[in-house]
């Protein structure tokens, strides 16, 4: 008896299934017949999406409409039905071509610790091998064989709140479709719990299958991933592209992601100083911080390119350091301005391994976040 597999972390972007009597074997099979099958089934109803696109209202003012359907049409052939396997079952998720030479992003939960990955590109499909992944930012990289179409990358810093987004993914079991809505913030912790980086929240209808689906503007630039679903499917949050690019920098500089470490401590200071609280209370021995010259008491002003206003900022820069790359910092001593050249390192035991209560929290996304049905 076939049921729906419940991941801890999904969000409910991604998908998986169990099958307690079928084989290996079996499985790959009736992978092949379902991408063969999904295929066919997306050129022919291909009217029929473009006419009606589900996720999309259909009152938008007819400008909108067809910057949506133009984005739509020029996009999907370069995104992609990820289906790979794990000691469970079946996966399945949404990825998107980077670079030419078939490069792709996609969700962690699917291609970042499974095996016999495919992707279903058209009436094709392709073996595919992981070139790396990041469970804190809860993306994977995976590469076929093949030139492919792939998308250009935008920039989320430009978004602002009711900025005009839209996302294109394969829905589980069902063919690609658009999905369109609006910004409505940018998040750094959710009940309680802290990403890696700060995610986008936008108001774009998201059902199991799109996790891994690029969130592009209205130009058709990825400025996000999908990484996890709120509100019953109503909503969702997406990785910024900028953390994903950094995470695939580390993979290929590092053969992995390469965080870097300061070693200071920072918390409230008693009042804004220079429109900053992030007051340094208290600098490691030995460590890049204290090298630098940073001294407790110091009021953070930014760090690398990330401006500080307070405590948490501290969490979106740290997410952007690699060690053995040399970062600027700036700082508030009593009256004085203060720059310093700091090497962060690698922090001490690192492995690449959930922090913070990040997007893939125990083995998965945060349990407040509730899987689509």
């Amino acid at each position: 008896m076939k049921q729906h597999r419940r991941q801890a972390a999904v969000s409910g972007l991604g998908a998986g299934k169990r099958s307690g009597i079928a084989g290996r074997r079996l499985r790959r099979a009736a992978r092949g017949i379902f991408c063969a099958a999904l295929a066919a089934a997306s050129f022919l109803d291909a009217g029929r999406l473009r006419a009606e696109p589900e996720g999309v209202p259909q009152d938008l003012p007819d400008e909108v409409q067809e910057q949506v359907n133009a984005v739509f049409e020029k996009t999907q052939g370069a995104i992609v039905r990820v289906e790979a396997e794990d000691d469970q079952g079946l996966l399945a998720g949404t990825g998107f071509f980077i670079e030419p030479d078939g490069l792709l992003y996609t969700l962690y939960s699917v291609g970042g610790q499974s095996h016999d990955i495919v992707v279903c590109h058209g009436d094709l499909k392709y073996p595919a091998t992981r070139v790396g992944a990041d469970p804190r930012s809860g993306v994977a990289l995976l590469k076929v064989d093949a030139r492919t179409p792939f998308l250009r990358l935008g920039n989320s810093r430009a978004l602002v709140a009711a900025t005009p987004v839209m996302s294109v993914g394969y829905p589980l079991e069902f063919p690609l479709i658009p999905s369109f809505g609006l910004v409505a913030g940018f998040d750094r912790k959710y009940l309680d719990r802290f990403f890696a980086t700060t995610h986008i929240r936008a108001k774009v209808p998201v059902q199991r299958g799109q996790g891994g689906a690029p969130l592009m503007n209205l130009k058709g630039e990825v400025v996000g991933i999908l990484v996890s679903s709120l509100a019953g499917g109503t909503a969702l949050f997406a990785l910024p592209i900028e953390a994903a690019e950094k995470v695939r920098r580390d993979i290929v500089r590092f053969g992995g992601v390469h965080p870097g470490w300061m070693g200071i401590d920072v918390g409230p200071g008693a009042g804004a100083v220079a429109g900053s609280t992030a007051e340094v209370r208290d600098v490691f021995p030995n460590a890049p911080g204290a090298a630098a010259g940073i001294k407790h008491g110091d009021v953070l002003l930014k760090v690398g390119n990330t401006n500080i206003t307070s405590p948490e900022d501290i969490i979106e820069a740290s997410f952007f350091l690699t060690a053995d790359d040399e970062v600027q910092v700036k700082v508030m001593r009593g009256t004085e301005a203060m720059e310093f050249n700091v090497l962060p390192q690698l922090p001490s035991g690192f492995r690449s391994a959930p922090v913070l209560g990040s997007t893939d929290d125990l083995g998965g996304f945060p349990q407040a976040f509730r899987p689509l049905k």
